[in-house]
């Protein structure tokens, strides 16, 4: 089973913003919305005075947009992607406020479901590569599978597995897997997201409903065993003796 990854060298990105216009143009990314960005941050010491942060859903290994959706419409991948299924999704948009990191939006041309990237599955499924990937021209981001360990993205891992960065909210680590080769900046932006109340609260209806489930099936099974141990109120019956 593949264990896909992006790793990015920040360092390498002349925010030309490639990325984004080509993410936007592959998976038919509505205006005013992205499914990736590229943030800046001032640093002095660089030679354009500025730093500049590709990014994108970090496709976390703990989602909390995953637990936030009530229909089951956003999992997690056996591939380590997390996607959304557009059957499922009722665009309630509570998988929106879990995120801490901004990364889904509302797709107002297919009704209101969710999107969000998903490595341009559309495109992998064709033998591509992910649209941000095959357009910079810099070859800041890479991408594969990490549990190949001939892939470019492995190696790249391995050659600097003292010197990776990983983007975490403050407020709850969500284990993100999109990785910066090397120091990166800004890293504070995600917001503080959580839940919604709502959602919390259905989770715990559910497991009460659960236990009560499995303590009326107890009662009703021990009910039938009684009857089939119990002896017969006909044979209890002295009347049904003969005298």
């Amino acid at each position: 089973m593949s264990r896909l990854i992006m790793a990015i060298d920040a360092n390498k990105c002349m925010n030309c913003k490639a990325c984004v216009i080509a993410c936007q143009q592959r998976n038919s990314v509505p205006y005013n919305h992205n499914r990736n960005w590229v943030k800046a941050a001032s640093a002095p010491a660089a030679p354009s005075g500025w730093h500049y942060q590709p990014g994108g859903c970090m496709q976390c290994d703990k989602p909390q947009c995953v637990d936030a959706c009530p229909t089951g419409a956003t999992y997690k991948g056996d591939d380590g992607v997390v996607y959304v299924d557009p059957g499922k999704c009722i665009g309630c948009g509570c998988c929106i406020t879990a995120c801490p990191y901004d990364a889904r939006y509302k797709d107002i041309t297919r009704g209101g479901i969710v999107d969000k990237c998903d490595y341009c599955l559309s495109s992998r499924q064709r033998g591509l590569a992910p649209a941000c990937v095959s357009i910079c021209p810099t070859k800041a981001r890479v991408f594969g599978d990490a549990d190949d360990p001939d892939s470019e993205v492995s190696k790249l891992l391995a050659a600097n597995k003292d010197n990776l960065v990983y983007v975490k909210a403050s407020q709850v680590d969500t284990e993100p897997t999109l990785v910066y080769i090397g120091q990166t900046t800004p890293t504070d932006w995600p917001r503080n997201a959580e839940i919604p109340a709502p959602i919390k609260g259905m989770g715990v209806a559910s497991t009460a409903v659960s236990w009560l489930g499995g303590l009326c099936l107890l009662g009703i099974g021990g009910v039938f065993v009684r009857q089939l141990i119990r002896p017969s109120d006909k044979e209890d019956d002295p009347s049904n003796h003969n005298v």
